[in-house]
């Protein structure tokens, strides 16, 4: 059933390759709890220890604004195929947005995709599996379009005039500095 480990073992990096989808938990000591479902080819292991995912602009900015306020991160993966597993990331997390020094470096780990904002970086600290029998059966069909074709529709000036209207602060109005530097 559930185990506990200090880091990723080689099992796990085969799973979290095979997923699909994975969820993103965050909150600070004082906001609303947010829990993010992620998708498309955003997820890359760079060690036992670390992993980096890409976010896409969207309609809130939660887990920025959090992770720069309380660094604390949950990564969930859920086995909808195959045999029942959920896998769970904890660790401290950092954003690295455009301007930043090292965004080249990491952003450089994915596709370009239209519409990224800003990588995570998280420091495992902690690596927990539990059995996942309550967990459906789901089919994977395709990945969405949308969120691309919009991007690619808005350019570059209108994903910063996104950012600027709707991604500054989050629900609880905790800065997001995703304009910072320019």
């Amino acid at each position: 059933m559930g185990k506990q480990i200090p880091e990723l073992e080689e099992q796990h990096i085969k799973f979290i390759a095979a997923q699909k989808l994975f969820f993103v938990g965050t909150a600070t000591a004082d906001s609303r709890i947010n829990v993010s479902p992620k998708g498309m080819d955003s997820f890359r292991v760079l060690g036992p220890n670390r992993v980096i995912w890409l976010n896409m602009t969207g309609s809130g900015n939660e887990t920025s604004a959090h992770v720069q306020t309380d660094g604390r991160m949950t990564v969930m993966f859920c086995a909808f195929t195959g045999k029942p597993l959920i896998l769970r990331l904890y660790g401290q997390a950092r954003v690295i947005h455009p301007y930043d020094t090292d965004w080249e470096e990491l952003f450089a780990q994915f596709p370009p995709i239209p519409g990224a904002r800003q990588v995570f970086d998280l420091q495992v600290d902690l690596v927990q599996t539990s059995c996942g029998m309550a967990v459906p059966y789901f089919d994977y069909v395709e990945e969405r379009e949308q969120l691309i074709n919009w991007a690619s529709k808005q350019g570059e000036a209108g994903i910063h005039q996104y950012w600027h209207d709707k991604n500054q602060q989050s629900l609880d109005g905790i800065p997001t500095h995703i304009l910072e530097g320019e």
